[in-house]
């Protein structure tokens, strides 16, 4: 019996080890700020590439490169689109063409699907998304979701197509953990968890992020 719990200990411990920490950020970013969150054991950054406002971010491609140039392995972007302004593929490509622009090197691109006040329907916000999907897709992006079953659920109602994606969810419980997960609308395991938004060091304000 000891041995067994020693087993599970073990491999938790591995957990922990082999899980990484990072940041989302929505301001703009220096190099040494940057250089500065590596110090401090972040090794992943998520940086915002559109704007709710429905259109791109000009901070967006030089927090890209100031992330990688500081040496931040892992450097995705997310999108917080605007339903009411439409055409979602345009949104999409308007912001991947924007990084290509500036030949950004970034992995995913995470769908920022929260704030039910700024939506539709829900028909005509299954439609948006779906051409958000469409738009990035014509572009050959890499697709993620920012979502919780808080947020997604009046959004979409009973839509399941989001959970082809990889999810990453918000819960401010101060826990690098997935121990607080429950399923919804198709999603069954998460990859990434955003488990606090009070960051605020090396000159910029973020969200704290776990992935195992």
């Amino acid at each position: 019996m000891r041995f067994i719990a020693l087993l599970i200990s073990f491999f938790a411990l591995l957990q922990v080890i082999s899980a990484i920490s990072g940041v989302d950020i929505s301001s703009a970013s220096t190099i040494e700020s940057f250089s500065c969150l590596k110090s401090a054991g972040y090794d992943f950054a998520i940086i915002r590439a559109y704007e709710s406002l429905g259109q791109v971010d000009p901070n967006g491609p030089h927090s890209v490169y100031n992330a990688r140039d500081a040496g931040i392995e892992y450097v995705d972007v997310y999108m917080f689109p605007c339903p009411t302004c439409g055409n979602g593929a345009g949104q999409a490509e308007s912001m991947v063409n924007y990084l290509k622009g500036y030949n950004a090197n970034y992995g995913m691109v995470w769908l920022d699907i929260e704030g039910p006040q700024y939506w539709m329907s829900q028909s005509e916000n299954v439609a948006f998304f779906e051409s958000l999907v469409a738009g990035l897709r014509a572009e050959g992006a890499h697709i993620g979701v920012y979502t919780s079953a808080s947020q997604w659920e009046p959004i979409m109602g009973g839509y399941t197509g989001g959970s082809e994606f990889p999810l990453w969810y918000a819960h401010y419980d101060g826990n690098p953990s997935f121990s607080d997960f429950s399923p919804f609308n198709g999603w069954s395991t998460p990859s990434i968890k955003q488990y606090d938004d009070t960051g605020d060091s090396c000159g910029l304000g973020f969200d704290l992020n776990w992935y195992p």
